[in-house]
C-alpha cells in the first residue's frame, strides 16, 4: 500500500500517460512476475499455494500470494497520482519449465503448477485485498519457448509449447486433440489453419 513510482517518472511520465488512457477509456498494462520476485522462503506465496501469507501494517489488509501484492503496488502507485479509476491489465506473466542448476522451483510440474493456479486466480472474480471483485484482462507468457534469446536458461524456457507444436504441458486449457506431446498426433482440420505457407516459396 506504501508503493509509488519512481520520482521523476511519476509525475514526467506516468502522469501524462494514465491522463492519456483515461482519456482513450484505456487500460495500464502491466507485467507483474511473481517468478522474478521469489525465493526459496516465498515460493509457496508465490505459487498460490496455502501459506501464512503477509500481514499489510498499514491497510490491515493480508496477503496470500505474491500476485496481489504486486498488482496492488502498482494500484497504490495509481492511486496516489489520482488515477485509481484507470483499469489494470496484466499484459505478461508467466513461469519458466527449465533454468539453471542454481534455480529452486523451476521445472515443469512448477511452471504447469503455477499458470493452472494463476488461470484458476484471474478468472475466480475475487480480485485482489484493494481491488475486490474484480477480473483482470491476463496474458499468459509465452506460448513458445525461446532457443535463441540470450541469458539464463529460464529466459529462454517460458513457453507452453515446444517450437514442433508440441505441449510442453497442459494448464487445462487445450483442447483432447492437443494433450499428446507427439506432433504427428496432433492432426491440425484443413478448416482450423489460420497460417500456411504461400504456394511456392522458398522454405
Amino acid at each position: 500500500s506504501s508503493a509509488k513510482f519512481r520520482r521523476g517518472y511519476d509525475t514526467n511520465v506516468l502522469k501524462p500517460l494514465l491522463s492519456f488512457l483515461r482519456s482513450t477509456s484505456s487500460p495500464f498494462v502491466v507485467n507483474p512476475y511473481p517468478f522474478f520476485g521469489y525465493s526459496i522462503e516465498t515460493l509457496d506465496f508465490a505459487l498460490f499455494r496455502p501459506n501464512p501469507g503477509l500481514f499489510d501494517q498499514h491497510t490491515k489488509l493480508l496477503y496470500t500470494n505474491m500476485l496481489d501484492a504486486q498488482l496492488d503496488s502498482v494500484y497504490s502507485a495509481m492511486d496516489r497520482l489520482g488515477f485509481s479509476d484507470v483499469e489494470i491489465v496484466i499484459g505478461e506473466i508467466g513461469w519458466p519449465s527449465e533454468g539453471d542448476i542454481d534455480q529452486i522451483g523451476v521445472d515443469v510440474a512448477t511452471a504447469a503448477e503455477f499458470n493452472k493456479n494463476l488461470v484458476t486466480r484471474v478468472n475466480s472474480g475475487t480480485g485482489t485485498p484493494l481491488m475486490p471483485n474484480r477480473t483482470f484482462e491476463t496474458y499468459i507468457f509465452a506460448l513458445f519457448n525461446e532457443n535463441l534469446k540470450s541469458g539464463p536458461t529460464s529466459e529462454r524456457n517460458f513457453g507452453i509449447f515446444r517450437s514442433d507444436l508440441s505441449p510442453i504441458y497442459d494448464i487445462g486449457i487445450f483442447r483432447p486433440t492437443f494433450r499428446s506431446s507427439n506432433p504427428e498426433n496432433n492432426p491440425v482440420s484443413p478448416e482450423k489453419r489460420w497460417c500456411v505457407t504461400k504456394a511456392g516459396a522458398e522454405t
